[in-house]
């Protein structure tokens, strides 16, 4: 357990990071009608259901794509729960090898899903291999070496591959045109994460007063599983200092020790504007450039930094790199 003082009162925080993994698997939504937001998404994949059903056939192979934490991989179980099919997850960097995607695609049975995360970071040798299994539900795999090698096809059952990823621009044209139907999941708008908020209380049995729940939702980042993890930080405070109620006075401590400002902005992100602007004097920076300055992989910055900070307006990119906007000398009090 960590302890922390603070000027004003002590804060235990207790949660152990097992706890934290099991009650995210708590708070997911389980039913269809439970699952909040991407109504658009959900509206053209019920009718991909519905039809599937009706034809008695496995669905497309379905492509998510979009920032993390907005509920792709939630919906893709959901989807398999729809249909009443078994659910197979994996991930992009765990299939190292064909061996590895061979293994996993012979394991599944008829109607089966595979879900594979972060699908952008499969390597090309197993992409190849995925496209025949996703065409024609067939395997096919290079027995030996050398002169002695030879191709061996074995017949798969027909399955569907539900592909999340975070950087679609990264996934192959043949990779990406073998897919029925792709789903771009976007930011969810402060009503939605208010009303996830407020499910996610009544779930974990806490009280809370309307206006901590919106607060909460405004520096949640538009994202489901920020609002869910900053709710339990929250919840951290109030139980440790025996309060009764989550009110906006322990939303705004917790914030204040977590360092994250009115929008939302951890210390990394407003580093890293602070650096466009004082180091570089707000001209165009380059990627590269940018990530040695921040000593941070430059992939970090363009997953994770980047997108959050082009949707609030404080940054945008040029030909020539990246600015900081008015707005973003505003934020920061430039």
């Amino acid at each position: 357990m960590k302890k922390v003082n603070s000027k004003r009162k002590t804060i235990l925080y207790k949660s152990s990071s097992n706890e934290d993994k099991f009650i995210d698997s708590f708070l997911r939504p389980t039913t269809w009608s439970g699952y909040i937001g991407q109504e658009k998404i959900k509206k053209n994949l019920d009718l991909i259901l519905r039809a599937a059903k009706k034809r008695n056939e496995s669905i497309d192979h379905l492509l998510f794509y979009g920032p993390t934490g907005l509920g792709k991989t939630t919906l893709a179980t959901l989807v398999a729960k729809e249909i009443g099919a078994n659910l197979k997850i994996t991930t992009g960097p765990a299939l190292q090898k064909v061996g590895d995607l061979a293994a996993v695609l012979s394991s599944l049975e008829d109607k089966d899903i595979l879900f594979i995360d972060e699908c952008h970071r499969i390597n090309r040798q197993i992409e190849e291999v995925l496209y025949s299994a996703m065409d024609s539900y067939k395997l096919h795999l290079l027995v030996g070496k050398g002169l002695g090698s030879r191709m061996v096809s074995l017949d798969l059952p027909a399955f569907t591959l539900i592909a999340a990823t975070t950087r679609p621009n990264l996934l192959s044209n043949p990779l990406r045109s073998r897919f029925g139907a792709i789903f771009q999941f976007d930011y969810y708008s402060l009503n939605e994460i208010e009303t996830i908020i407020k499910r996610s209380a009544e779930l974990m049995e806490i009280k809370i007063e309307p206006s901590a729940v919106s607060t909460l939702a405004k520096v949640s980042r538009f994202t489901p599983r920020i609002a869910n993890r900053l709710l339990k930080r929250v919840r951290d405070f109030v139980e440790v200092n025996n309060l009764k109620i989550i009110d906006n006075n322990a939303v705004n401590e917790t914030l204040k020790f977590l360092e994250i400002d009115c929008l939302g902005l951890e210390p990394c992100e407003r580093r890293l504007l602070e650096v466009i602007i004082k180091k570089f004097n707000n001209r165009p920076v380059g990627i590269n450039t940018l990530a040695a300055a921040l000593s941070e992989d430059k992939g970090v910055i363009e997953e994770v930094y980047e997108p959050y900070l082009i949707k609030l307006g404080l940054l945008e990119r040029t030909p020539l790199g990246r600015r900081a906007t008015e707005a973003a000398y505003k934020h920061l009090g430039y």
